[in-house]
């Protein structure tokens, strides 16, 4: 993954969705408290990929109990208040700035090359997951078929 590419799927990022797809938020429905899933979109940037920080980055969110169910060398990661979760497990984006313990205060290196991107919202979530994915590459998990100590039981 080269300079040039990287560079062109970043502007992608920036254009609004390919398609208008199904919604990205998920409703809990196992008759539990009530509470909204959200995705995020997480791609590790080619200095991650070089470093071989791919599968580091991939535990992290499983730890956090986040489930994927999306990825082309890009992640989309599925959970309760998983866009905020996930930028603060990432860190400032400045590398300097960037807290021990967070995925760019361990791995970073400079703020040109700081391993990782993922969405800063939910509405850039949703952009970026429906430019990146069509709904059939995305895994629907059953209600049950998870459990995590962080998610409402």
């Amino acid at each position: 993954m080269g300079g040039l590419f990287w560079r062109s799927a970043l502007r992608g990022l920036r254009c609004g969705p390919r398609a208008p797809g199904p919604s990205l938020l998920v409703r809990h429905s196992s008759g539990g408290p009530s509470w909204t899933r959200e995705r995020t979109l997480v791609a590790v940037k080619p200095d991650g990929v070089q470093r071989r920080l791919v599968g580091d980055v991939i535990q992290r969110f499983e730890r956090r109990g986040f489930t994927l169910v999306g990825m082309k060398m890009l992640q989309v990661w599925e959970g309760y208040n998983v866009v905020r979760a996930s930028r603060a497990m990432i860190g400032h984006t400045d590398s300097a700035e960037a807290a021990p313990g967070t995925i760019r205060g361990d791995f970073s290196v400079h703020i040109s090359r700081n391993v990782i991107h993922a969405s800063d919202s939910v509405e850039g979530a949703q952009r970026e997951i429906q430019l990146w994915f069509q709904s059939s590459e995305l895994v629907s998990w059953a209600d049950g078929a998870q459990h995590s100590s962080i998610h409402p039981a």
